[in-house]
């Protein structure tokens, strides 16, 4: 049995655009936390980009909760 999340993965189109930027900031912010040193240009690039993959989380937590309400309301 899918998941909600599977589910939206498989058709919601803006899930799965949020959730690709997502996995796009996580691997630019493992690339940087990999770095030995980092510059203040990617001191500063790290910070934003834990920002957007947090607002990009939360918008993805709304539309599942979304999505849940509605099954369950089918399902009653």
């Amino acid at each position: 049995m899918f998941t909600p999340r599977d589910q939206l993965l498989a058709n919601h189109d803006e899930f799965r655009r949020l959730a690709q930027e997502h996995t796009q900031y996580a691997q630019r912010l493992d690339s940087l936390t990999q770095k030995r040193y980092l510059s203040e240009d990617e001191k500063l690039e790290e910070v934003r980009l834990k920002k957007l993959k947090l607002r990009l989380k939360d918008q993805m937590e709304s539309i599942e909760r979304q999505f849940r309400q509605q099954t369950q309301h089918q399902v009653a």
